[in-house]
């Protein structure tokens, strides 16, 4: 008897059902420099596109996953939200040297074909590039049978943006007297959840339909909420070039907590005095903390506590940065302060 792909457990039928829903996903996200190439085997951007002029530009890329996240999604059965924190993740790393995002590819891999599934993960990444303003002009659907069991699949996204070489925001004006402004996480964002599911799966007992009383929502819609990406937040508080040049350095806060991920920025001669009397954790950790018994030090090593993304500002215009922030409708508050030390960070308390 003949043997097939669809014996091998690749069902090139279902394949290209899932295909055909994926342009116009696609192409609700198209901007200014998206070129067409219905069909071809990669995506075209042009970066002189006619609408911007760039003197030196310098592209900026970023790559991530969405991480044991995912396992939440399998378990509650909700597809669509994911692909907004894979964008999230990749975006705003890049928007931590003051790029603008310009475009987006995905990958997603699975054990067999979904055209549903499928459809509701680049749902998700459609919908996260909107909200970051970069279009989604390509990505790669792989079907391992081989690899993932029925069920799982895996997820990861790449990023491309541009910045003026002049206007690159590196660090290296980090300054003794800069202060930190911390603006508010979505909550867990997509990090940590290893041992999310441990404390609320394995140790709390709980299930994802159990509703959660003090955050007034259920396990998975808590737990579920994407990421919250910062584009249009930097696009705007950046356009004034006096701001601009006040913000003298981004930490986009992931995995490590803020210590981690603001001293990455820090350069020599300098140290992040970060006060954790200035904000009470948001509910999700306090609730996770309490309910895992986890040291206060691992909550702060392991999870962003509520702050999502951290400028480093000159004092002159921190509090015109600040009534930018309140415009946006942001919440944010000052963390602390750089002073001397030796690149690094750390808690006054």
């Amino acid at each position: 008897m003949a043997i097939s792909y669809k014996d091998a457990g690749v069902d090139l039928d279902l394949y290209a059902d899932a295909m055909r829903r994926i342009p116009r996903l696609l192409k609700q996200t198209h901007r200014p420099g998206v070129m067409p190439l219905d069909g071809g085997f990669a995506g075209l951007f042009r970066l002189f596109d006619g609408s911007r002029k760039y003197e030196d530009p310098v592209l900026v890329s970023g790559t991530d996953g969405v991480g044991t996240k995912l396992k939440l999604a399998v378990r509650t059965k909700t597809y669509n939200t994911v692909g907004i924190d894979l964008v999230a993740m990749c975006v705003n790393d890049c928007l931590c040297v003051g790029a603008e995002p310009l475009f987006f590819l995905d990958y997603l891999a699975l054990g067999k074909d979904d055209p549903e599934l499928i459809a509701a993960l680049v749902e998700g990444v459609s919908g996260g590039c909107m909200q970051a303003g970069a279009a989604l002009i390509g990505g790669e659907t792989a079907i391992m049978p081989d690899i993932y069991s029925p069920g799982d699949f895996d997820m990861a996204g790449f990023c491309v943006g541009v910045v003026e070489k002049s206007q690159l925001i590196d660090g290296s004006r980090i300054g003794v007297g800069d202060v930190l402004l911390g603006i508010d996480s979505s909550g867990v964002h997509s990090n940590g959840f290893s041992l999310v599911r441990k404390i609320v799966f394995e140790a709390a007992g709980l299930d994802v339909g159990d509703h959660v009383d003090e955050l007034g929502a259920t396990v998975g819609e808590t737990l579920l909420t994407p990421t919250k990406i910062y584009a249009k937040l930097l696009t705007d508080l950046l356009a004034d070039p006096t701001r601009r040049s006040a913000v003298t350095g981004i930490a986009h806060i992931t995995g490590g907590g803020l210590v981690e991920n603001i001293e990455r920025i820090m350069p020599e001669g300098t140290w992040a005095q970060i006060d954790r009397s200035t904000w009470e954790p948001a509910p999700v950790f306090q609730w996770l903390q309490r309910l895992g018994s986890v040291e206060r030090e691992e909550m702060f090593r392991v999870f962003n506590m509520g702050i999502g993304l951290v400028l480093l500002v000159q004092p002159a215009q921190a509090e015109a940065i600040g009534a930018a922030l309140n415009a946006a409708g942001q919440t944010w508050r000052q963390l602390g302060q750089v002073v001397a030390g030796d690149g690094g960070a750390g808690y006054l308390n």
